[in-house]
């Protein structure tokens, strides 16, 4: 009822804005609100846990066995112990129930390999997602809610059930058959790896050398199926049917085969969501094409937008799918300023010069986001473009005959070795460009505040370019005075703070110590030695603008805005003239906390993460009994004062 009054209220405001001028900002306001309303609409359509029967809305205790009966959905990439598993909840506990769980089976398991579609019964436990347990730390936890997923299962015992014949089993199965006759025709293993994910968007097993490389390079977008990918399945289809004519019933013909091919490489590789907003766009310009009317392209962009957001709101939070469309989007609006630049005769000149100037559209679309959620930016991009993709053509073109052949068997051993030299080569350009260390920025500091504000410098930027008056130029010059302000005012505000954090990390013990940008680093010396590659070191020093000044060795006492900090390592021993405000225990010592309250009598009690779990439990009790704070790093995350 509601949807028709809205619907009505437009016509009846577009109805009149045609009569009358004024009323076009009244429609305009009402299309804005409509949009608003249905975007808001469909996420809370969409969001699977304001349903009863979902499994987070049934778990009442996390900490005993629970019974599942899950179905196989997709394979992830493993972790150094355990192969993942994205898995559909069909029972729990004996009750209906959905919802998707990520699997954990163990690597040691007799359980060697499963089929996408098969039913697995499973006991073990459920652990729900947690928030990051160090500052600054990427919110894994979060990532995985914004794609539906809100716990992860660890299987202590697995039966393997009936398999469920289905499109999408039917369709990963299938490329799983290609995959293992590509394995059977004798093509290495890092350029197999390589090849699944160009052709059919795996990257589960690509060696996080090979990924690091293509990173630094600044061609990862080349393992994500996408745009490019599409585009070259879709000339490769219509080349297939120019035999076919162009009459009105061919035509139809040929859209309908370009269309049901589309979607069908899109769900053999995984319905990602850069595969997605590639096949829906191509869609568009087919059907654009077939009806022979010109399509406005920024149209297609937003449609696709809308239609995709739709169906799946959740592709909304994909970084794959925000940066795909602002790197077409930049394409679109900027690469043709840039071409007028400089317009070369020369057909060959001419093909360089519009591969770096799509690199260039693409890569400023892309950077600033790039940036906050990567910390890197590869400065030698174009380079890297104008070396490999013309390369990259002719192992699509192979990669695809390849693939075709191993539907039905093992591809010929002089097509394998040809495509194993095409992506080696491939790779070595990738490395030579990824080993010039001076030309990757690393640990860039960038806030969500410095996104949006270099967003707005960036357009007004390119406005002026586009229209060079003197009103445009007063614009992005305040853009660029607002992204520098915003610069000042977070650094300015760091330089103004104190802090003292002890973070959870397991088996070790680290506690930072800031004035301002300036971090002191205390902990054992084997992990100061390598404290440059601790990740968690790492992410707190880009989230706050600060270095490392100083790395000292974990001492009994320390001192920070006028409160001790006591602490007790393995050894166990104390003295008792100290009278601490806060008292840390590391490495497990045997202590007799009632005795130890008792003596010091602290504000508060702090476990770290290198204790043994079922002493901090006993620490806790005693704690709780006294009536004294206690913080466990392992549950409650780092502590800051």
């Amino acid at each position: 009822m509601l949807f028709g009054l809205v619907l009505s209220t437009i016509g009846l405001s577009f109805f009149f804005s045609q009569k009358k001028r004024s009323f076009k900002i009244i429609f305009g306001i009402f299309v804005f609100l409509t949009s608003i309303l249905t975007g808001i609409t469909t996420g809370i359509i969409h969001k699977e846990t304001n349903r009863s029967r979902h499994y987070i809305n049934q778990i009442t205790d996390y900490e005993k066995v629970h019974f599942l009966d899950l179905l196989l959905e997709e394979k992830l990439k493993s972790s150094p112990k355990s192969k993942r598993y994205l898995c559909i909840v069909k029972e729990l506990d004996g009750k209906q129930s959905f919802g998707n769980v990520i699997l954990n089976i163990s690597k040691e398991t007799s359980i060697k390999s499963l089929k996408i579609g098969t039913h697995l019964q499973v006991t073990g436990f459920i652990l729900k997602n947690k928030n990051p347990s160090n500052p600054n730390l990427f919110d894994y936890g979060r990532y995985l809610e914004n794609q539906e997923i809100y716990a992860q299962v660890y299987a202590k015992q697995i039966t393997v059930g009936k398999y469920d014949a289905g499109l999408w089993a039917g369709f990963s199965n299938f490329r799983q058959n290609i995959i293992s006759n590509l394995e059977h025709s004798n093509i290495s293993k890092d350029e197999l790896n390589v090849l699944n994910a160009l052709i059919l968007g795996q990257q589960q097993d690509i060696s996080p050398e090979v990924l690091k490389d293509y990173q630094y390079a600044g061609a990862v977008h080349v393992l994500s199926v996408s745009g490019l990918h599409v585009g070259f399945i879709m000339l490769f289809i219509t080349l297939l049917l120019k035999p076919i004519g162009n009459s009105r019933k061919g035509s139809l013909l040929k859209l309908c085969i370009v269309i049901l091919s589309l979607c069908a490489f899109a769900v053999l590789t995984g319905l990602s969501a850069s595969i997605v907003r590639s096949a829906t766009m191509f869609s568009f310009l087919a059907i654009g094409t077939h009806l022979r009317r010109t399509t406005n392209i920024y149209h297609t962009l937003l449609v696709s937008m809308l239609l995709i957001l739709l169906f799946k709101p959740s592709f909304l939070y994909d970084v794959g799918f925000q940066l795909s469309y602002l790197a077409l989007f930049f394409i679109l609006w900027l690469q043709p300023i840039l071409s007028e630049i400089w317009q070369p005769k020369n057909k060959i000149i001419r093909y360089f010069w519009d591969i770096i100037t799509v690199s260039f559209a693409a890569q400023i679309g892309a950077m600033p986001l790039s940036i906050y959620y990567f910390h890197q930016f590869p400065g030698l991009f174009f380079v890297t473009n104008l070396l490999i993709l013309p390369l990259l053509g002719v192992i699509m073109a192979a990669g695809v005959i390849a693939i075709l052949i191993a539907m039905f068997g093992t591809v010929p051993f002089y097509i394998a070795k040809a495509i194993e030299f095409l992506i080696r080569f491939l790779n070595a350009i990738i490395h030579w460009v990824a080993s010039l260390n001076d030309f990757i920025i690393k640990d860039i500091s960038f806030t969500a505040e410095m996104l949006w504000s270099s967003y707005i410098a960036i357009i007004l930027i390119i406005l002026w370019v586009k229209n060079p008056k003197f009103k445009q130029l007063v614009f992005a010059f305040s853009g660029i005075l607002l992204f520098q302000a915003i610069i000042i005012f977070q650094k300015k505000e760091v330089l103004n703070e104190e802090e003292l954090i002890i973070f959870n990390c397991r088996k070790k013990t680290i506690i930072t110590e800031r004035t301002g940008d300036d971090v002191t680093i205390y902990s054992n010396d084997s992990i100061l030695e390598n404290i440059s590659n601790n990740q968690l070191i790492q992410s707190y020093l880009i989230g706050n603008f600060c270095h490392i000044d100083a790395k000292k060795s974990l001492r009994n006492l320390m001192y920070f805005k006028n409160q001790k900090l006591l602490i007790i390592d393995s050894s166990g021993i104390y003295t008792k003239e100290i009278k601490p405000d806060i008292l840390l225990i590391i490495q497990s010592p045997k202590l007799n906390m009632q005795r130890l309250l008792k003596t010091y009598k602290p504000k508060q009690i702090i476990a770290d993460g290198s204790n043994f779990k079922s002493y901090v439990r006993i620490w806790e009790a005693t704690c709780r009994k006294e009536k004294i704070p206690f913080h466990y790093t392992n549950e409650k995350g780092f502590y800051k004062i």
